[in-house]
């Protein structure tokens, strides 16, 4: 893992024509006023209203990133290199640094910003005198690189590698005992990440309505979470599928160290190639389907309809994102896309209700669950600040940056509405089955 440099800005004297003040003029036309934050740059130089957050600029690299790539993603390259920091300071962190630049931009309405020729030659010329125009830099090394056609076995095996084979001493650090990696159920916002993970998983099961000797299949199955409780705690045969052999490794041993060997089986297997039909008694999936994309959505239904018997109930938990699609980025933006999860779709769950019934299956219920997610973050992002020095050991300072810029932002991405995660609980037609009238989960 290359090291990041993080030299330290020199303490010369700024002057009204230092660094910051150049960028400053340069960018008011592209951000429609004056800068919404305190800039401190590699000359020393300052600029910026006192009391706004702090943006340090260590290196030309900073501005060079995001002249190649403007906005969302050259300024997470250049955070997670540590060309660009925020730091903690003056009352202000990275997450209210972000929730204020959000309000300004909004204020000022600058996705409707038009520049003029004029400001745009002027911002070319600023940067050249400042030694950022040239050749872009190397990409991250913690950035993703996926080739081959979009959704291939190959593919997909990659993607899932690049975020998931960190390795599993990192997402036990970060994630709780049962190391389950998706929205927790917080029946108060004091429940401990470790409970809320478990009544979800009581959450799930119960809605699914497993019983002792009823045969699950886990689609995307993580670290086990679902397919060992499951086991453990109401009697059923699971079969779980993943593409990742670290996690396969994982949840292979605790099954041996559980004696579990009889009721749980776990595959290394594409979704696609699950061979059972109208075999299983319920089928779970839980923040899987975000990752099989657009034109494979209605393949991941039919495997989910064709696995479970007429009359079983099918389980998905899925984030989703406004617009139509999930707007212009359905993964969820450029940085979510070019560093934790490449070819991530997401939409309305509106949308994805009606894939599902188009698919076959009869929807029953639908339960939003946006606001647990904000919890579910701050208990990783708890255990990912308490355990910093051993993950450095682990992945390197710029994988740390990748996941501290993840985590703040997914937080804010749930607590201000422009994701959110569902549960939609569904039955395969064809069959009576038990379904409740009235539901007490």
């Amino acid at each position: 893992m290359r090291p990041v440099t993080q030299t330290a800005p020199t303490t010369t004297r700024p002057t009204s024509a230092g660094v910051a003040d150049r960028l400053a003029a340069a960018v008011r036309p592209f951000i429609g006023g004056d800068l919404p934050v305190r800039l401190q740059a590699w000359d020393g130089s300052v600029a910026g209203p006192a009391g706004a957050p702090i943006v340090v600029l260590r290196s030309p690299d900073a501005l060079r990133r995001l002249l190649w790539h403007p906005g969302e993603l050259g300024a997470a390259q250049a955070y997670v290199t540590g060309e660009l920091d925020v730091p903690e300071q003056d009352g202000w962190d990275l997450g209210s640094a972000l929730t204020h630049a959000f309000a300004v931009g909004a204020e000022r309405g600058l996705s409707g910003v038009r520049l003029s020729p004029r400001a745009l030659v002027d911002a070319v010329r600023t940067a050249a005198g400042l030694g950022a125009l040239g050749r872009p830099p190397t990409p991250p090394v913690s950035q993703a690189r996926v080739t081959g056609r979009l959704h291939s076995l190959a593919r997909d095996r990659s993607s899932i590698s690049h975020h998931y084979d960190l390795s599993n001493e990192f997402y036990s650090l970060v994630l709780e005992p049962q190391m389950a990696y998706s929205c927790g159920y917080h029946a108060t916002p004091d429940v401990s990440l470790e409970e809320a993970q478990r009544a979800k998983l009581d959450l799930v099961c119960t809605k699914l309505g497993l019983q002792p000797g009823m045969r699950m299949l886990d689609v995307g199955c993580g670290w086990g979470s679902l397919s060992l409780h499951a086991a453990e705690h109401f009697g059923a045969r699971v079969t779980g599928v993943t593409i990742s052999a670290e996690q396969k490794r994982f949840i292979d041993a605790r099954i041996a160290e559980r004696g579990l060997q009889d009721r749980v089986e776990i595959r290394l297997q594409d979704y696609r190639e699950v061979p059972e039909r109208d075999h299983f008694d319920a089928v779970g999936s839980l923040e899987m389907g975000e990752h099989v994309g657009a034109r494979n959505y209605p393949t991941y239904v039919e495997v989910l309809r064709r696995s479970v018997r007429p009359g079983g109930r099918v389980l998905v938990q899925q984030m989703s994102r406004q617009g139509a699609g999930g707007g212009r980025h359905p993964g969820g933006g450029p940085f979510i896309e070019s560093f934790i999860a490449p070819d991530m779709t997401m939409r309305p769950v509106g949308e994805t209700v009606g894939l599902i019934e188009a698919g076959g299956l009869e929807v029953r219920d639908v339960h939003a669950m946006r606001e647990h997610y904000v919890l579910t973050v701050a208990g990783w992002t708890a255990n990912f600040e308490a355990h910093l020095p051993r993950l450095r050991e682990l992945v390197g300072e710029e994988v740390v940056r990748v996941w501290r810029l993840y985590l703040v932002g997914g937080a804010l991405a749930f607590r201000d509405g422009r994701m959110g995660v569902d549960q939609v609980l569904a039955v395969r037609p064809g069959a009576p089955h038990d379904l409740p009238a009235v539901r007490r989960w």
